[in-house]
């Protein structure tokens, strides 16, 4: 595809310092006016001022000059407003996330060598302990894998990411979501109906399911009250997870073992319904995870504005 990957997110958000300390003890490393960066892609999340917590911008990564002008002429053909020079700008209408095109290179991530497991018949380690419950380094994302975005308007939204900026389907939650992809990746932005355009999480890889862990563990340890949901194995998209809160009510996800897709033609979207839309295996979501505790709030402000 002519899209490769999600370069980067900025969250606005209430209060940039504490949101900021937050991110960091997450092992993003702070890079300068409010970037951080991480371990193999550098600046990735922007975070910046806003009266509520919300999405502000998205940029994507395409391979040449005519793919941004090929997803110009599809914006145009939604009557969708567009800025084409060295980048393409759009703001989507519904949630006012401004998403930006750019010319850049794929990224090429060192191999990280497999964790080994023992199963049955099968001793693949011997003598030794796991070499999972032996790292003492902080855990630290490897990229941005995908954002999550609500929106109260599915069907302009969605035409938006697919249609005009050239995402393609992987997966849909019946008549509630769908999941796009700009990469290989299963999915790098989803978009869910909502009484309210918001952030719902942002979602950051790291090098297997024992990183997840050790990572919630670091993040828990001295503040309990940020743990959301996990530990967990997705359906759409396979993928190990554990969700966080930071300070401003957004959800972030340490991730592992996403599905690629390679050959486009090869992958077909799946339509899920009830919990298969959310997890196959571990503890149910919280109700806090389907509606965020602070969305009345967030409705309120939508509509005094």
């Amino acid at each position: 595809m002519a899209l490769h990957r999600l370069i980067s997110v900025t969250m606005g958000v209430p209060d940039v310092a504490e949101t900021a300390a937050y991110y960091t003890d997450f092992g993003l490393r702070p890079d300068g006016d409010g970037w951080f960066a991480t371990r193999d892609a550098g600046r990735q999340l922007r975070v910046v001022a806003a009266p509520t917590r919300r999405l502000v911008e998205l940029r994507v990564a395409a391979d040449s000059a005519d793919d941004l002008s090929a997803a110009a002429s599809r914006l145009s053909r939604l009557s969708v407003p567009h800025e084409l020079g060295e980048t393409l700008t759009a703001v989507e209408r519904v949630t006012g996330v401004r998403a930006v095109l750019e010319v850049a290179p794929r990224l090429v991530q060192d191999t990280v060598a497999a964790t080994t497991y023992n199963g049955p018949g099968r001793i693949e380690r011997t003598g030794a302990r796991a070499p999972g419950i032996l790292r003492a380094e902080p855990v630290r994302p490897r990229k941005l894998g995908h954002a999550v975005v609500g929106t109260t308007d599915f069907a302009t939204t969605t035409a938006f990411f697919r249609d005009g900026l050239g995402f393609l389907t992987s997966d849909l939650i019946k008549d509630a979501g769908v999941f796009l992809r700009c990469s290989t990746d299963h999915h790098n932005l989803l978009v869910l109906a909502a009484p309210v355009s918001f952030l719902h999480h942002t979602s950051w890889q790291v090098d297997d399911i024992d990183d997840i862990g050790r990572g919630a563990r670091a993040m828990l340890e001295d503040h309990p009250e940020r743990h959301v949901w996990g530990l967990g194995r997705h359906h759409a998209g396979s993928n190990f997870f554990w969700y966080l809160k930071d300070p401003a009510g957004n959800f972030s996800e340490y991730y592992s073992d996403m599905d690629c897709v390679l050959d486009d033609q090869l992958w077909t979207p799946e339509t899920l319904e009830g919990a298969k839309g959310l997890f196959n295996w571990g503890p149910p979501p919280p109700p806090s995870f389907l509606r965020p505790d602070d969305l009345a709030a967030l409705m309120s402000g939508a509509h005094s504005r």
